[in-house]
């Protein structure tokens, strides 16, 4: 057995035969013409360019059948593309000034703009290099006759190639597609996205790829990253269970897909994700999420060696309101601190640091770093629905200072000529004290939503960090669910919805009791949201609750 690693585009599992496909290669002379020929030459490269864009339209009408709108918009871009002015002039001149041939003019431009995207310090910009050699290919196949339709065989398999362009991706038959395993390519490029959309389970940058795979058994874990190459009878038997899991979870999505999360007497309830920044979006969207329910933005900060501009953050925010859109995505601000320690905020040691400086502690005694948050959330919410909400909240002065800093920051943005959204702004309900100030908390916000994580590791006096704690830490302790109650009724008295975004969410013998408390939204890891929905719409709120 071979073990091979990359990265993984989608969380599941894939067995089948390799198939190694290969792409066409094109043979392209350096010769010249004569003045007589460049006109020829001149009106070949216009008509293959037109086929070619005609061809882009055919694959984004296929491309919307099997992937969506969404990931079939690149074939939209890819049309755009051939009918650039200076990628077309710079094929013409070639061909005038030069007197090659379309093919090498072709060639020779196309390749020039995709080394320009390449060499940007943006990884979302060098991954639209392999767009720009893609529909050189398109054209290239044109002119020179050939046929680029699928290679992959008449029986399922396990594709493996150095790349798979986005229009080899879509032209791929699908019943015969078990996953994908490229040497290159990224997580964000247009085929990795396409392969996410189809739900094909697949690796990228599996640098160990090889032609003599071809014919042999492997399985893709897309959740360890991770292929195996003639597989041993154990890993095979776990693996396979683990996939007959994931069917039986594709089955459940299709059977609650676009259904309203109600209880058989009628209690609509609100099903969000909880997510760790955009690259989690495509989870949220395949496991039918109604919305996110606790963006941790501080992974926008543990993830940079810096501390992240405006402008990153605005991108980043953007990406995921705009991404879901109208569905809601709450973004909970800045909880860095405690266990979540980064370089450049010079933060001391502490020793009981889950009670130390941490979170809205920090946004409120470094006012210009919180302002950079703010502002950009305001930004990004004017590209869909956002709410804003502020974690370790301990009294009402800490929330009403948080709002007079929104309220300077909104302003500011407007006075600049720069556009902001309408946003609800609310608080995580995690410490004993929000608990028990929840009346006048909720007085100025629209939500609450309880962190069951840490208002257990405080009701309790139970540090969540240490190993030994373990057998003492009792997640249903009474004490946590009275808290719960008490926050829900504070909450409601005053209008406003309350959630859960805490492990306590997806325990699903806890969802009748929190339905009866009166939680109206649960916000759960996307793997959770669809026996979560199952599960609620097997309850009865009318009946009484059996023991």
């Amino acid at each position: 057995m071979q073990v091979v690693t990359g990265k993984s585009v989608l969380n599941g599992i894939a067995v089948g035969k390799i198939k190694v496909y290969k792409a066409p290669k094109f043979e392209i002379s350096e010769k010249t013409v004569d003045d007589a020929q460049v006109e020829m030459e001149l009106g070949r490269f216009e008509a293959a360019r037109l086929a070619a864009i005609d061809q882009q339209n055919e694959l984004h009408d296929r491309a919307v059948e099997s992937a969506g709108e969404e990931s079939a918009e690149i074939f939209s871009v890819h049309a755009m593309l051939l009918d650039d002015e200076d990628l077309v002039d710079a094929v013409n001149e070639i061909i005038s000034e030069e007197k090659h041939t379309a093919e090498y003019a072709v060639k020779t431009a196309f390749d020039n703009q995709a080394k320009v995207f390449a060499e940007m310090e943006d990884a979302y910009f060098r991954a639209r290099s392999a767009d720009i050699i893609d529909i050189e290919n398109a054209v290239l196949g044109v002119l020179l006759g050939m046929d680029l339709g699928s290679k992959q065989g008449g029986e399922p398999a396990i594709l493996v190639a150095d790349d798979l362009a986005p229009s080899e991706t879509v032209r791929l038959d699908k019943s015969l597609l078990l996953g994908i395993i490229t040497k290159e390519g990224s997580l964000n490029s247009h085929t990795a996205i396409l392969a996410r959309s189809m739900n094909l389970p697949a690796l990228v940058q599996c640098q160990e790829i090889s032609d003599d795979w071809d014919g042999h058994e492997v399985i893709i874990d897309g959740y360890n990253a991770c292929a195996y190459i003639d597989p041993n009878d154990d890993l095979r038997k776990n693996l396979l269970a683990r996939k007959i899991e994931d069917d039986k979870q594709r089955a459940l999505l299709q059977e609650l897909k676009g259904r309203t999360n109600t209880t058989i007497d009628g209690t609509k309830i609100n099903v969000y994700a909880n997510i760790g920044g955009p690259s989690d979006i495509e989870a949220v969207k395949l496991n039918d999420a109604g919305g996110v329910g606790l963006f941790r933005s501080e992974f926008v900060y543990l993830n940079s060696s810096t501390a992240p501009t405006e402008e990153q953050q605005f991108a980043a925010y953007k990406e995921a309101v705009e991404a879901l859109a109208p569905k809601m995505v709450i973004i909970r601000t800045c909880d860095i601190g405690a266990d979540k320690q980064v370089d450049y905020m010079n933060l001391d040691r502490e020793e009981n640091p889950a009670l130390g400086y941490r979170a809205i502690r920090i946004c409120l005694t470094r006012r210009d770093f919180f302002k950079t948050q703010l502002r950009a959330l305001l930004r990004a919410a004017a590209y869909g629905n956002l709410a804003i909400m502020f974690p370790m909240i301990i009294s009402a002065a800490e929330l009403n200072e948080c709002r007079k800093i929104l309220d300077i920051c909104r302003n500011d943005l407007i006075s600049e000529g720069k556009k902001v959204g309408d946003v609800q702004v609310g608080i995580m309900v995690e410490t004993p004290a929000a608990v028990f100030c929840a009346d006048e908390l909720a007085e100025n916000c629209d939500f609450f939503s309880i962190g069951t994580n840490d208002l257990t590791q405080y009701i309790c006096a139970i540090d969540r960090q240490n190993a030994k704690l373990e057998p003492f830490a009792d997640t249903r302790h009474p004490a946590v669910l009275r808290a719960i109650r008490m926050t829900v009724e504070a909450g409601h008295r005053h209008g406003i919805w309350v959630g859960i975004c805490g492990e306590l969410g997806a325990d699903l013998s806890l969802t009748e009791s929190f339905l009866r408390m009166g939680i109206d939204e649960l916000s759960v890891n996307p793997t959770s949201v669809l026996p979560l929905r199952k599960k609620i719409r097997s309850i009865d709120l009318s009946k009484p609750q059996e023991q």
